[in-house]
């Protein structure tokens, strides 16, 4: 049995040598050509880094560590952040030591707290999400061996540790924060006996008699912990990381870029969709009423929340988890009933009306629906729940570069009158 470093300090010397190799053999070889369009629009669809941990096929959805995320739902978060960082789930014993190891990092300094509770009383989750990891800096075993003269090759090691602090805090913090938000009694301590996700479902105070809640943030830590290298997030956190600042000022600023309304708030627009027809309908509306709903609401020119995808041509598998949980745990509630119904309902309309490049759910048409189920109706907290998630991701593509001697991010930009002139050229050629 290894504990997660020590199967790291196996693996990486392979990977420093397979990455070198593939740079001796194939330095030159064209990756990616890129278009005028992809240079204005955001560089989408442009392979310009590596990324191991995740992948996203637009016939498969997510795959992590080339397993389908849909054969990895029942897993724990922790399992994982292993499996992000190694490539393969961890045993029994190995599970059981990394859960060790977060529970013994877990406590969050006082002075945390000190700095939120100073902020206004009206700021929002997020702010505060990303001030405690910031704040969390201090604490910083990367920054204090970097100023005493780190090796390069043991920068992995303490980014590991930063991470595994960063982890271990973050239920207790993002907990602590839903209690400031609310006005419930101060934050609670972390129980040691309890996994990652229960322990955060327990902190949050929400009544919980079957269980089913913990079930459902277990399932929603997992099938949000990684999704590439080049959303958002996780792009900020990897530029800011390739500069070598430590990992809790990089997965601070990945925070910060999941918080923008075009990433990390899309399951709130599909939950107040949702919520809008129950309200309109005083309940479930029949097959025919949704879809002449839909049919007016394309018409008016108005999109479908949560239906199509930047990559996926298929149903979400995160889609299809949860939706079987919701199968399981409530499925008479109203809202789940009517995300259910728009799930029979919507793609084939999407498909008569032919202007989607994908008529099919994601993510995001079901997670807020059954979050509002068990109570978390908070909407602006749903995104420090996804950072959550989202930074077992974050960190273990922090590691993996440390480990690899990422270079620092240095795209090259041009100007628009470059630009004019590239495609003037083109034309007299033409």
């Amino acid at each position: 049995m290894r504990t997660l470093k020590e199967e790291l300090n196996e693996q990486i010397p392979r990977l420093r040598a397979e990455l070198h190799d593939l740079v001796q053999r194939g330095g030159s070889t064209i990756v990616s050509e890129v278009t005028l369009s992809q240079v204005v629009g955001g560089m989408r669809g442009v392979a310009g880094l590596v990324c191991d941990t995740s992948t996203v096929e637009p016939d498969k959805g997510l795959i992590v560590r080339n397993i389908p995320i849909s054969k990895l739902s029942a897993r724990k978060p922790e399992e994982m952040f292993y499996l992000l960082c190694t490539g393969r789930l961890p045993v029994a014993r190995e599970l059981s030591a990394l859960e060790e190891e977060l529970h013994r990092r877990s406590a969050v300094p006082a002075y945390v707290w000190d700095t939120l509770s100073a902020m206004p009383a009206d700021s929002h989750p997020m702010t505060l999400f990303s001030m405690a990891i910031l704040a969390l800096e201090r604490e910083s075993v990367f920054h204090r061996r970097y100023e005493e003269g780190m090796h390069k090759e043991e920068y992995w090691e303490a980014a590991l540790e930063d991470s595994l602090a960063i982890l271990a805090k973050l239920p207790t913090i993002a907990s602590g924060i839903y209690r400031i938000h609310t006005g419930k009694p101060a934050p609670v301590s972390s129980d040691t006996t309890l996994d990652w996700g229960a322990d955060y479902a327990r902190m949050l105070g929400l009544a919980d008699s079957t269980g089913e809640f913990a079930n459902l943030l277990r399932l929603y830590l997992t099938l949000h912990c990684d999704h590439e290298g080049g959303n958002v997030s996780a792009f900020t956190c990897h530029t800011v990381g390739s500069a070598l600042s430590s990992p809790m000022l990089a997965v601070s600023a990945g925070m910060n870029g999941l918080a923008g309304p075009l990433h990390g708030l899309a399951n709130q627009e599909c939950l107040h969709f949702v919520l809008e027809i129950k309200e309109k309908f005083a309940g479930v509306p029949s097959p025919q009423q949704l879809s002449d709903f839909i049919w007016a609401r394309l018409k008016d020119g108005a999109v479908i929340p949560g239906y199509g995808h930047a990559v996926l041509r298929v149903t979400d598998p995160r889609f299809v988890a949860f939706h079987a949980f919701g199968e399981r745990a409530c499925a008479e509630d109203e809202t789940f009933r009517i995300v259910d119904r728009l799930y029979a309902v919507t793609p084939g309309i999407l498909q008569q009306h032919g202007h989607a490049k994908d008529p099919w759910p994601n993510v995001d048409a079901i997670s807020g629906s059954l979050l509002y189920h068990f109570g978390l109706k908070q909407f602006d907290y749903y995104t420090v729940l996804f950072g959550v998630s989202r930074a077992l991701g974050m960190c273990a593509q922090l590691i993996l570069n440390r480990a690899l001697g990422t270079p620092i991010v240095r795209p090259r930009s041009v100007t628009t009158e470059q630009l004019k002139g590239i495609v003037g050229s083109e034309r007299r050629v033409a």
